[in-house]
């Protein structure tokens, strides 16, 4: 009886913890956190903050509950802790705890309140495969990021050799050279600084065409191509492992079926 009984409040709970409109209540919770962070960073009368203080601790309470009770409906605990996401937001909701004022870790306390806001990455999964994809990206995107450096690289080295006469600011060295280029690069009034070279070097403006070409359109629709095809892959292996988890509980239903029709069975016979 024991046994039943906490196996029904534990699919009560699970059924609770996964229910739309629980993480759809959980969503709004984390939204008003943002908004009391946002609030505490304009001047407000005393009684508006200390109203603000304890709505953010009913949150913390609120957030720790949530956690406890997602920890609840895991039958094997162990599981809670292989899930990045579950320690995540177990970090974020204890560091929470910490008292803001009056402790030395002020500073942590009010940057862990800030980051609850990323709690809406581990609830919302759409917002998680994402997370992931850019993640299982960011090998590939290292590799491109290596050979942008190499181009800055290079083209900053000529800017310096060519352009530093004409304004040493911006191409004294081969490091500021390259911090021009990423003003180019990010189009930031960057013909200015063209017409300036081409005021000397009439044809410098190939110097410009070519670096704009490499950076903003081939390296990064290259960046933008890697990150689709890992969402790609991402996706499809979300779908597959979906299609998995029916069939598995399908055949779970028809096993258990199966035993009730036996059950029933073996009491017809018994009956005869």
């Amino acid at each position: 009886m024991t046994t039943a009984r906490s196996q029904s409040w534990f699919d009560v709970f699970k059924r609770v913890e996964r229910s739309v409109w629980f993480q759809g209540f959980i969503i709004s919770i984390i939204i008003i956190a943002a908004l009391t962070v946002g609030a505490k960073t304009y001047p407000l009368p005393y009684s508006v903050e200390l109203a603000i203080n304890y709505l953010d601790t009913l949150i913390t309470v609120f957030f720790l509950a949530e956690i406890l009770l997602r920890f609840i409906t895991y039958e094997r605990k162990r599981e809670f802790f292989k899930d990045p996401w579950n320690l995540f937001d177990s970090v974020i909701v204890i560091g929470s705890l910490v008292p803001i004022s009056n402790t030395d870790m002020v500073l942590v306390a009010r940057l862990l309140r800030v980051l609850r806001v990323l709690r809406l990455v581990s609830i919302i999964p759409d917002l998680r495969v994402l997370i992931n994809a850019l993640l299982k990206a960011i090998p590939k995107m290292g590799y491109i990021a290596l050979l942008m450096f190499i181009i800055f690289y290079i083209f900053g080295a000529m800017g310096s050799i060519f352009f530093e006469d004409i304004n040493e600011t911006l191409w004294g060295d081969i490091a500021i050279s390259m911090l021009t280029l990423f003003r180019i690069a990010t189009f930031e009034d960057w013909t200015d600084v063209m017409y300036e070279t081409m005021s000397v070097y009439p044809l410098s403006w190939m110097y410009y065409v070519v670096f704009i070409f490499l950076t903003a359109f081939v390296f990064l629709n290259m960046m933008v191509g890697v990150v689709l095809e890992v969402m790609s892959r991402e996706t499809s292996a979300e779908e597959q492992q979906h299609q998995e988890d029916h069939h598995q509980a399908l055949v779970e239903q028809i096993s258990q079926l199966q035993q009730q029709v036996q059950a029933l069975s073996d009491k017809l016979d018994r009956k005869d």
